[in-house]
């Protein structure tokens, strides 16, 4: 009897992942923060103007993100008394800066949009920019 429910999960879970349909866009924000881009990116003009090598150091944030799981924002996350944050885990210790200009562009993007853009997205866009900046 518990192999056939396990049979059925794995079917519905095959169904369902070949079922989504969900593609990416870069006017996934157009209507729901239509500021975005334009907020991110004068954080990033500002940050770059104050130090030119910080366009390169959020590319670093973002590869850093984005290596072991996925880009999901999780390299900005601080250590917490239960749980050792990847803010400060080895490989980004002393390696890695600009989480304050990626907390000064959340703060402005929170005040034009309360909780509607992801962190993870605030960095790909951020690290986007600070390349082409």
């Amino acid at each position: 009897m518990a192999s056939i429910n396990v049979s059925y999960f794995f079917i519905v879970l095959f169904l369902l992942a070949f079922s989504a349909n969900a593609e990416l866009s870069s006017h996934f924000y157009s209507k729901s923060c239509p500021r975005l881009k334009w907020i991110v990116r004068a954080g990033m003009a500002k940050a770059v103007n104050r130090d030119k090598r910080m366009g390169a150091s959020m590319l670093r944030m973002f590869f850093h993100d984005c290596f072991v799981n996925g880009c999901e924002a999780s390299v900005l996350l601080d250590d917490t008394p239960t749980m050792r944050g990847e803010k400060n885990a080895f490989p980004n210790r002393n390696s890695l800066r600009g989480f304050e200009v990626i907390d000064d562009i959340k703060t402005e993007v929170e005040a034009a949009c309360k909780e509607t853009v992801s962190c993870a997205d605030i960095l790909a866009l951020a690290a986007r920019d600070g390349a082409d900046l």
